[in-house]
């Protein structure tokens, strides 16, 4: 596996034979210093060149990085907007492990988004070209302290979904399940831990994507407990986790109102635990709930 040392090097020597490329810029994780480093880590890159449409037809240019195991070309995927007159990229599984992430940006698109990152660092400017900037921070993915109205939506928000998962759960269709608890009850859990978080380091710090570094700061029986409530496709199974999410997120909620001094609708939270309850215990054959 090459060294980082040997793929900046790499990086640089492609860019300084070339006479379209500019400058190149980095960000990512690798500019992060809040973040470990590992051998999974990318390397996002950004050649910043004349013009994308040359790269973009020669499909053999990007070889010279090494032997590609597989690949994807995210600007050509139907599903997502593309502009690429002005930004195109490769992202290249190397054989010897590594991954690069490359994009060419024309200057005109670089000097106009460069500053939307601040984890961006210019690491070759053959003319000084880009704009200066400052020393790579994550701040700007720092846990923000909630607003009132942003607290109660996300209670409100976990609260009333959690009766569609229950009568999910009934009609055993779990497949639904799943979506709603992960795509719409899980991010307001996940909210609130976050804001407990911030609250605790004085929201100074990223909890990183899909808030994967919680368990840097939550206690390993709350970070257990958040662990327990990802269930298999099986609906008893089901049901304990959400009952776990449920105390989790109620426990949770009570103790950032506190810190922060807002108030908590308790009876939201007791009259939606009660229907999860009552669906619970209804029989298959139930013609009415109440």
């Amino acid at each position: 596996m090459r060294t980082e040392k040997e793929i900046y090097e790499t990086v640089l020597d492609i860019a300084q034979k070339d006479n379209r490329i500019k400058a190149i810029y980095m960000n990512g994780s690798r500019t992060n210093p809040n973040v470990p480093k590992d051998i999974f880590q990318d390397y996002d890159i950004v050649y910043v060149v004349d013009e994308t449409e040359s790269f973009i037809e020669d499909k053999n240019w990007i070889n010279q990085f090494g032997d590609i195991m597989y690949m994807q070309y995210p600007d050509e995927n139907p599903f997502y907007p593309s502009d690429k007159e002005n930004s195109y990229g490769w992202l290249m599984q190397f054989i010897d492990g590594n991954r690069i992430d490359l994009t060419v940006q024309t200057l005109e698109y670089a000097k106009a988004h460069i500053f939307d990152d601040k984890l961006c660092r210019v690491l070759w400017d053959k003319g000084n070209i880009l704009p200066t900037l400052e020393e790579s921070t994550d701040r700007d993915y720092h846990v923000k302290s909630p607003t009132l109205e942003q607290f109660l939506a996300c209670c409100n928000e976990f609260w009333w979904c959690s009766n569609n998962i229950a009568k999910g759960l009934w009609r055993e269709e779990i497949t639904y399940v799943q979506d709603m608890t992960n795509f719409v009850v899980r991010k307001q859990l996940e909210r609130i831990l976050m804001w407990k978080i911030g609250i605790m380091t004085d929201f100074s710090v990223s909890v990183g994507k899909s808030a994967k570094y919680m368990n840097r700061w939550l206690g390993k029986e709350i970070y257990q407990s958040y662990l327990n409530t990802y269930f298999i496709a099986e609906v008893e199974e089901a049901w304990k986790a959400i009952f776990i999410m449920c105390d989790l997120f109620d426990k949770m909620a009570k103790e950032v109102a506190f810190d922060l001094n807002y108030c908590y609708n308790h009876s939201e939270a007791e009259m939606a635990r009660k229907y999860l309850i009552d669906v619970r215990r209804l029989p298959k054959d139930a013609e009415r709930l109440y």
